[in-house]
């Protein structure tokens, strides 16, 4: 599993300015069954989208954020290997 964090290094206007078309990418990512949950981070700087698959090809989709191909926000991509998890999220374990 991966956490994708995503920090906003432009303004916020900017980062309205590109909202729509970024979530449209995060419903792609859904879509694609590699994205398990997303949302704002609090304050708000970026964001946190957790999500499965092949760390290739998760690069490559958050290659083809908006955000990051406008330069308004940049990702750290922290792979982990869960271990123990709340009964009913047991599909997040590898």
């Amino acid at each position: 599993m991966f956490i994708l964090s995503l920090t906003y290094v432009k303004p916020l206007e900017a980062a309205d300015a590109v909202m729509a078309p970024h979530m449209d990418w995060v419903k792609r990512g859904y879509d694609l069954d590699m994205f398990l949950a997303s949302g704002r981070k609090v304050p708000r700087t970026g964001g946190v989208i957790l999500a499965k698959g092949d760390r290739a090809a998760i690069e490559a989709v958050v290659a083809s954020d908006p955000f990051v191909e406008h330069g308004i926000a940049e990702y750290t991509i922290t792979e982990i290997a869960l271990t123990t998890v709340v009964e009913g999220l047991e599909m997040l374990k590898d």
